[in-house]
C-alpha cells in the first residue's frame, strides 16, 4: 500500500513543485489540500491544476469564518503589532491551516503532512509547531529543506522539463501570501531594501496613496467587547465587514507598510503588506481603547500586546502562554463597546469621533472650566506627594553641594605651614 502524504496546496508555484516531486522522490499518493482563509482563488481551476499535477484527490476547506472569529479578533483586540508595523496576516492564518492538515491527514490515514515553506522563511516554523501541537506521531515533509532547487527560476525549469504548465510570470514572480486579512509581497527589488518598492505592478487590493481620491472618505464602526460588528450603522458578520472595508481602504490607498523585518529564524527580511481593512480596524480599535480603558490597564496592556505580538509571529498559537495572554486580553475588552468614525485621505487615517456607553472621558472633570468633581486646590497636595522622590533626591544633592562648599571654605582658611630652616 502506497504511503499517503497530506500536502498544503495553494496552486502556487511551489506547490505545484512539490506534487511531482514527491511523486518521484516518496512513492506515495499526494493528497491536495486547500485551506480557503479568504485567498482570491479560483478553485475550480486550482483542483483541477493540482490533479493534473499528479495529486489523487483535492480538497478546499473554507474556513474564512474561523479564521476571522478565532485568530484575526483575538490579535485585534491584542492590538498585537510585530515591530511596529506588521498587521500579522500570515502569522494568523498558519496556524489554522495546520490544525486543517492534520484533521484531512487523520481521514485520510495520512501519515506525512508536506509544507512548501522555504527552510529560511517563518511559516515551517509556523506549520512544524502548529501539525505538532495536534499530531506529534506524524512525519512533517519540508521540501524546501532538502531538495536541490535553490530558486524560483530552478522551480520553473523544473516544471518546464515536465511539461507542467508554470502558473505565474516570470516578471511577476514576487512571492506572495494572500487572505482575507493581508496580501505579503517579497523578492524581486524588495530584496535590496535601497530600493523603492514598484507599487505600480506590486499592488492587488490597494492603489498607492497619491492615486486615491482627492476627497476624504468616512466610516464608521461599531464594536461590542473589541469585537467589529457593524459597518456604517449597517450590521456585518466578520468576514463581510473585513471585504468591505478592505475594498474602502484599498481605493484610499491605506495600509501599506514596507518592513524590513527579523524573522523567526534570525535573518532580516524585506516585504511590503496591503492591509486596508485590517489597519482601518486596529485604529479604530485603538482609539476606542483610549477612551474606554484606564490608565493602568491600558500601560499593562501595551506590554501584553508585545507579548501577543511576539508568541504569534513565532508561531506559538496553540500554546499555554497564548491562551493566557487571550485570557487578560478579554477581560480588558468587557467596556470596549462604541463607535468610532475615521477618516480616510490618500493613505491616511484619523479619528473623526468616538462614543462609548463605558466612556472613562468625564467633561465636568477634563473641561477647562471648573466643575464640582475636580477642585484645582487639590492638585497642589497630589503633585507634592507625587513628586517626593524628585524633592528628597534635590533637597540630597543641596546639602551634598553645601557640605563640599563648606569643606573648601575651611580647607582655604588653615593658614600655610612655615618652612623649617635647617
Amino acid at each position: 500500500m502506497k504511503k499517503k502524504i497530506v500536502l498544503a496546496y495553494s496552486g502556487g508555484l511551489d506547490t505545484t513543485v512539490i506534487i511531482p516531486w514527491l511523486k518521484e522522490n516518496q512513492d506515495c499518493d499526494v493528497i491536495a489540500v486547500c485551506v480557503d482563509v479568504g485567498q482570491e482563488a479560483d478553485w475550480k481551476t486550482i483542483k483541477k491544476r493540482a490533479l493534473d499535477t499528479g495529486a489523487s484527490a483535492c480538497y478546499v476547506a473554507d474556513v474564512k469564518k474561523e479564521y476571522v472569529e478565532e485568530y484575526v479578533w483575538p490579535a485585534l483586540k491584542a492590538n498585537a503589532l510585530y515591530e511596529d508595523k506588521y498587521l500579522l496576516g500570515t502569522s494568523t492564518a498558519r496556524p489554522l491551516i495546520a490544525k486543517v492538515l492534520v484533521d484531512y491527514a487523520r481521514k485520510e490515514n495520512a501519515t506525512a503532512i508536506a509544507h512548501g515553506a522555504t527552510g529560511k522563511g517563518n511559516d515551517q516554523v509556523r506549520f512544524d509547531l502548529g501539525i505538532m501541537a495536534f499530531a506529534p506521531d506524524i512525519e512533517i515533509i519540508a521540501p524546501w529543506r532538502t531538495w536541490r532547487l535553490k530558486s524560483r527560476e530552478e522551480e520553473i525549469r523544473y516544471l518546464q522539463r515536465r511539461k507542467i504548465p508554470v502558473p505565474m510570470k516570470k516578471k511577476d514572480s514576487y512571492s506572495r501570501d494572500d487572505n482575507l486579512w493581508h496580501i505579503s509581497h517579497e523578492g524581486l527589488e524588495l530584496e535590496d531594501p535601497a530600493n523603492e518598492p514598484s507599487l505600480k505592478r506590486m499592488l492587488k487590493i490597494t492603489v498607492p496613496p497619491e492615486k486615491a481620491p482627492n476627497k476624504a472618505e468616512y466610516v464608521e464602526i461599531e464594536f461590542e467587547k473589541g469585537i467589529p460588528t457593524a459597518l456604517n450603522g449597517k450590521k456585518m458578520d466578520g468576514v463581510a465587514l473585513i471585504l468591505a472595508l478592505n475594498k474602502i481602504g484599498g481605493a484610499n490607498g491605506v495600509g501599506l507598510i514596507d518592513l524590513v523585518e527579523n524573522r523567526v529564524v534570525g535573518m532580516k527580511s524585506r516585504g511590503v503588506y496591503e492591509t486596508p481593512g485590517g489597519s482601518i480596524l486596529y485604529y479604530a480599535h485603538q482609539e476606542l481603547e483610549h477612551l474606554c480603558l484606564d490608565r493602568q490597564t491600558y500601560a499593562f496592556k501595551q506590554q501584553v500586546s508585545l507579548k501577543m505580538a511576539e508568541v504569534i509571529y513565532g508561531g506559538l498559537w496553540f500554546t499555554p502562554l497564548r491562551e493566557a495572554l487571550s485570557a487578560f486580553i478579554d477581560t480588558t475588552q468587557k467596556t470596549v463597546t462604541g463607535k468610532v468614525r475615521v477618516k480616510l485621505y490618500k493613505g491616511s487615517i484619523s479619528s473623526a469621533g468616538v462614543t462609548s456607553p463605558y466612556s472613562l472621558y468625564n467633561t465636568s472633570i477634563a473641561s477647562f472650566t471648573t466643575g464640582e468633581l475636580y477642585n484645582h486646590a487639590d492638585a497642589k497636595g497630589f503633585i507634592r506627594l507625587y513628586g517626593l522622590p524628585v524633592l528628597v533626591r534635590a533637597l540630597m544633592e543641596q546639602d551634598k553641594k553645601k557640605g563640599k562648599t563648606a569643606a573648601v571654605k575651611s580647607d582655604t582658611a588653615k593658614p600655610k605651614a612655615k618652612s623649617k630652616k635647617k
